[in-house]
């Protein structure tokens, strides 16, 4: 019985030894050959092919003909002289237009558009009235042709959620780069002043309202931490504030360094509104990355845009808007209105004297001032001041790039780049006045408008 029962026992632990062994074998045989290689990975997918019959890549100043530009999903993998084909690709025969690199515009304020009654309508109008009609504005901005836009200044982060709703699909629009609140002093452009004092509860950093650099830096981090990409001060007064100057300094140079360093710190470049030649210096001085407007620049102010290396963002089409407007009895309250009128004037030759002192300049409108849809009226009245037309295309495409720090993503036709494509009949280098006739749209490798009509989606 004993000799049975370890007899059993041995059996058991010699056949465990000779599993254990099998086991041991076979994962050394394993090891030493490795694991079987995984499939290679299928080849990526051409979904687009464009034919364009001329092309303004926003790389070269020159014009090219005849270009195939090869796109796989969302970018563009390939562009090359000449008529190819990629079997199995959808083919967008553009060959009777000009194809040129999807807009951008520096300055727009997609949740707002002035009007006669635009201070009752601040008032009475909630956030969520802003972001209805703001997803208007914005698909209207896209069909225009501006694929990407950098949009100064909202009230209630409506810019961030409209921002994050067309990033994710769920409306039509130009990619986004956001400021959420304007920076400025208590009374000054972006507070609401002029009323009575009950009707609104004071301002802080958190609406963008500071006093002092420590709050000033607490008001970019405010921003930055609700969404902000980029942040927005106001230097000087503005033309449709009630209560200020209009082109007088506001925040000090010690506040605008406090907020240049702490958007800074944060990886956020910083633009400023600015009409007065000091607001416009000091601001450059505190290391802005543009300075919008430039109403009253001088030569000292030229310089200092040389040697930081700032951009103007000009918005002449804005002040030819406030212009006329305030020609319009009872258009304007008659502060606005003197203010709209004595600036408005100033901002097209600002800028043709800003060009021909060699500063840099981003295409920028102030979309919001005029109708929405209209941004490429903007391109008219730059040439008009001296600007040649390649060059305006180019301030629109590689220079507005460079200002947003996105040149790998957007502002050129080349390999790498989002499939951002607009087109038009003609030669816009021969006449500007084409680019306010946008025929074909192109998001991301996404149409959003053929022959000149809207595509549905």
């Amino acid at each position: 019985m004993a000799t049975y029962f370890m007899t059993r026992v041995s059996c058991r632990r010699i056949a465990a030894l000779l599993l254990a062994a099998l086991a041991l074998i076979s994962s050394r045989a394993t090891s030493a050959s490795g694991p079987p290689p995984p499939p290679p990975p299928p080849p990526p997918a051409v979904t687009a092919v464009v034919y364009a019959g001329h092309l303004i890549d926003g790389v070269s100043n020159s014009v090219r003909s005849n270009v195939t530009i090869v796109i796989e999903g969302d970018r563009i993998r390939e562009v090359r002289d000449g008529r190819a084909s990629v079997p199995g690709a959808e083919v967008v025969d553009l060959s009777e237009f000009t194809v040129l690199p999807g807009l951008i515009d520096c300055h727009t304020h997609v949740t707002m558009q002035i009007g006669r009654d635009q201070l009752l309508n601040s008032l009475i109008h909630r956030n969520a009235d802003l972001a209805l009609t703001a997803s208007v504005y914005a698909r209207r901005t896209l069909l225009a042709g501006f694929t990407t836009i950098r949009d100064l200044g909202s009230s209630g982060f409506v810019d961030i959620s409209l921002r994050d709703a067309i990033n994710s699909g769920t409306i039509s629009g130009p990619r986004m780069f956001a400021a959420t609140r304007l920076i400025g002093i208590i009374g000054g452009h972006g507070d609401t002043g002029g009323i009575r004092e009950d009707l609104l509860p004071d301002p802080d950093y958190r609406s963008g309202i500071i006093t002092g650099p420590e709050d000033g830096a607490r008001a970019v981090r405010y921003a930055v931490k609700y969404g902000a990409d980029v942040i927005k001060i106001a230097a000087t007064g503005g033309v449709l504030s009630l209560a200020d100057s209009g082109s007088g300094q506001q925040l000090t140079l010690a506040e605008m360094k406090a907020i240049v360093d702490a958007a800074h710190l944060l990886d956020r470049k910083v633009a400023a509104h600015a009409h007065g030649a000091a607001g416009i210096k000091d601001a450059l001085r505190a290391g802005v990355s543009s300075i919008e407007h430039g109403s009253y620049l001088d030569d000292e102010a030229i310089s200092l845009f040389k040697q930081h290396g700032a951009y103007l963002v000009p918005t002449i089409i804005a002040g030819k808007t406030v212009e006329n407007a305030a020609k319009i009895p009872g258009f304007f309250p008659p502060a606005i209105q003197a203010k709209a009128a004595t600036i408005g004037p100033l901002i097209q030759n600002a800028f043709a004297r800003a060009y021909k002192g060699g500063v840099k300049i981003a295409f920028g409108t102030d979309a919001g001032v005029y109708p929405h849809g209209q941004n490429a009226k903007e391109f008219e009245y730059m040439v008009e001041a001296g600007m040649p037309p390649m060059e305006a295309i180019l301030a629109a495409t590689r220079s507005a790039a460079d200002l947003l720090d996105q040149s790998a993503n957007v502002g050129s036709v080349q390999r790498g780049r989002y499939a951002d494509l607009i087109a038009v009949r003609g030669d816009p280098v021969t006449d500007i006045k084409l680019l306010q006739n946008v025929s074909f749209v192109m998001k991301a490798g996404r149409i959003y408008k053929r022959d000149g009509k809207p595509v549905l989606h």
